[in-house]
């Protein structure tokens, strides 16, 4: 039996325990290398939308090896650690950061739709208050009184892990300040969840005096079916731009055919190719990475076979940069 959660104003499916899933799937714990401990250090979670899209049988698929914890994460790799993009240091109030000019970003919750392995906030101290309703009244009250940020960032967790009503509440604050022209929000729920996407909630959006832009966050065309492509066409019709980024993961879409197919699957669902991320080097996802040299060699065969706008753009975020770091010009 697969728990009912709550999300939002959704009953949701969620999978809790790893071995459930791999007896659905008809695969063995020793096929996957599954470590209890991996568990512990961070918990195991993915909603049944997701999983359904698991190939049977196959200890190699790409979506399972992003959600299933392995012994790997639980090695001690030199250059890892619990905060690579040092957010310790970017965060100026308990759920506030202000890495780049012109932006801030709230970490309006600590829950997540689905545990992504390679997560780079797998670590993050939640436990600092920075998403109860009063430090985030807080931290809006000083995006007020700075006119030179023009854009909000909302991200967690994943944003749509609140209420309709919560997220009611968090717009209308934010409509309160007249040099905010944009309000971005960062979230797999239309992907990994898609029935979050409820007309409820596409009132919520259009209640927003900024124009809503939604990051994605989408690894491999196999993610995107007929369940989230209707979701997908409903925000669009709101005049919701969609964006999407990735993370370039070993053994997940680390070959020219996957990411052609990825940027032809977006473009085909009029998402905008939009980043494509060196992995972050949090501990536990060493087993992930992709070396730069690998690539840029993979992105030089992607730009050899796709035309400009089909191109997510190679970047690598270093803690302390005044922007993202394009592998590429």
């Amino acid at each position: 039996m697969i728990p009912r959660n709550r999300a939002g104003n959704q009953t949701r499916s969620i999978i809790n325990n790893p071995l459930e899933l791999l007896e659905t799937l008809n695969l063995s714990a020793e096929q996957m290398s599954f470590s209890e401990k991996a568990v512990q250090d961070f918990r195991f979670k993915v909603p049944a939308a997701f999983a359904a899209k698991i190939q049977q049988g196959n200890a190699d698929d790409p979506l399972l090896r992003q959600i299933f914890p392995v012994v790997q994460e639980t090695h001690l790799t030199p250059g890892y650690n619990k905060d690579p993009l040092d957010e310790a240091t970017a965060c100026t109030q308990p759920g506030l950061l202000q890495k780049y000019h012109g932006r801030a970003l709230l970490l309006v919750t600590p829950g997540c739709a689905i545990n992504c392995r390679y997560c780079f906030r797998r670590h993050y101290p939640y436990e600092d208050k920075g998403n109860s309703d009063e430090q985030i009244r807080q931290n809006i009250d000083i995006i007020a009184q700075d006119d030179s940020i023009t854009e909000v960032i909302l991200s967690g967790g994943d944003p749509l892990s609140l209420s309709d009503k919560r997220l009611a509440r968090l717009i209308s604050q934010l409509n309160n300040i007249p040099h905010l022209k944009r309000l971005r929000i960062h979230s797999r729920f239309p992907i990994v969840e898609p029935q979050r996407i409820s007309s409820e909630f596409l009132k919520v959006l259009a209640s927003s005096q900024a124009q809503v832009i939604i990051v994605l966050h989408i690894n491999h065309a196999q993610e995107i079916g007929s369940d989230n492509k209707e979701k997908i066409a409903q925000l669009q019709q709101q005049n919701i731009i969609l964006l999407n980024q990735s993370v370039l993961l070993k053994g997940v879409n680390d070959t020219i055919d996957c990411l052609e197919d990825l940027s032809n699957t977006l473009i085909d669902n009029n998402i905008i190719p939009y980043y494509l991320h060196i992995l972050d080097k949090i501990q536990g996802s060493a087993h992930f990475e992709v070396s730069e040299q690998s690539a840029l060699t993979l992105y030089e065969q992607l730009r050899a076979r796709l035309p400009g706008y089909m191109l997510p753009r190679l970047v690598t975020e270093i803690a302390g940069e005044t922007s993202k770091k394009p592998l590429l010009s």
